[in-house]
């Protein structure tokens, strides 16, 4: 497929919602470098920071809640052409400590967004759902979109169907054109560590400090870890095709890393020699391997997937190393997460 899709969004206004985490600061100045009229960065910095959002003259700031319809209303008032739909409250452990917050946010956040877009005629609403999440733990790999399960384990991966049923309704009930995008395991650039954060950037983060990092679970544990700049183009792709209104798709890197053999690189990138420890795995943890196709994406977008995992890998790293003052003063760990007890979402 030619770059049409990235001509499409020259001269547009775009709502990004979740703007100020890493897949969406990237699509934000992936759509800046794309020339787009206005991206309006709707976010509540509630597990992102405003120095992740790129200053730019056609890059607006809007700190607020999804749940907030004052806000809804002034960025809706912008005019957006297209929605991206990236906000949530992330992910498996912080939705069992705060299940209520969870379903606010991810449940009603997810329907008034597609209220306002459909009150406005949106062109596209792509949404951000999670792979990871509603697969459950029996699905054949690699993990196809048929495969969906309501035997969950988390309020998270339960509010993540939830979002995807919300947007079928909007699509059979009000023909709004949604498109259902499903994200495995992603890291990159702009992924702040904290206590309800990614493994990837906790891990860096505790072998930058010389800690050791601690798995929770053997190790032997397979993620699809998929480059955020990927998904930010998979996402692209999802925001101007027309064959994709409708569909739910996957979007990874068709790749098996085990936990441990990302914990050993992290500390051999990071010359940290503190090593590996293991902890007890999660209840809510119940997939041993995760893998994805993403032939349908590849079908409908084009979609590719391109980052080498260990090349990918150390550009966060170098990442991290370029932003570390930000990153120590905003790294987010609760009372009483030491090094030894710490979470991550693997």
């Amino acid at each position: 497929m030619s770059d049409e899709y990235k001509e499409y969004y020259a001269g547009k206004t775009i709502l990004v919602t979740g703007g100020a985490g890493a897949i969406g600061g990237t699509l934000t100045r992936t759509l800046s470098d794309l020339k787009a009229k206005l991206i309006i960065v709707l976010d509540d910095l509630s597990s992102a920071e405003l120095w992740n959002v790129p200053s730019r003259p056609n890059v607006l700031f809007v700190k607020g809640s999804v749940l907030d319809e004052v806000e809804l209303k002034r960025v809706f008032f912008e005019g957006p052409q297209v929605v991206f739909h990236l906000a949530a409250l992330f992910a498996n452990q912080n939705s069992i400590d705060h299940p209520e917050t969870d379903l606010m946010v991810n449940g009603l956040g997810t329907l008034r967004m597609l209220q306002y877009s459909a009150m406005k005629g949106i062109e596209r609403f792509v949404y951000a759902s999670s792979g990871c999440s509603i697969y459950g733990s029996s699905a054949p790999l690699p993990l196809t979109e048929e495969h969906m399960s309501l035997h969950l384990s988390s309020p998270y991966q339960i509010t993540k169907m939830l979002g995807e049923l919300y947007c079928n309704f909007f699509i059979h009930h009000h023909d709004l054109p949604v498109v259902e995008t499903r994200f495995f395991n992603s890291y990159g650039p702009g992924e702040i560590p904290g206590q309800y954060r990614n493994v990837i950037p906790n891990f860096i983060y505790w072998a930058m400090c010389g800690k050791p990092l601690v798995i929770t679970g053997t190790g032997d544990e397979t993620r699809d870890y998929c480059w955020v700049h990927d998904i930010a183009d998979g996402l692209l792709r999802a925001g101007f095709f027309p064959q994709a209104i409708g569909q739910a798709m996957n979007l990874a890197s068709e790749k098996e890393t085990s936990v441990k053999a990302l914990a050993e690189l992290v500390n051999k990138y990071t010359h940290n020699k503190a090593g590996i420890t293991f902890g007890q795995r999660r209840k809510w943890d119940t997939k041993s391997r995760l893998l994805a196709s993403v032939d349908r994406a590849r079908e409908l977008l084009g979609y590719e997937p391109s980052m080498k995992f260990e090349d990918g890998l150390q550009t966060t790293i170098d990442w991290f190393r370029s932003n570390w003052d930000n990153i120590q003063a905003t790294a987010r760990f609760g009372p009483g997460v030491s090094s030894a007890t710490r979470e991550v979402s693997q």
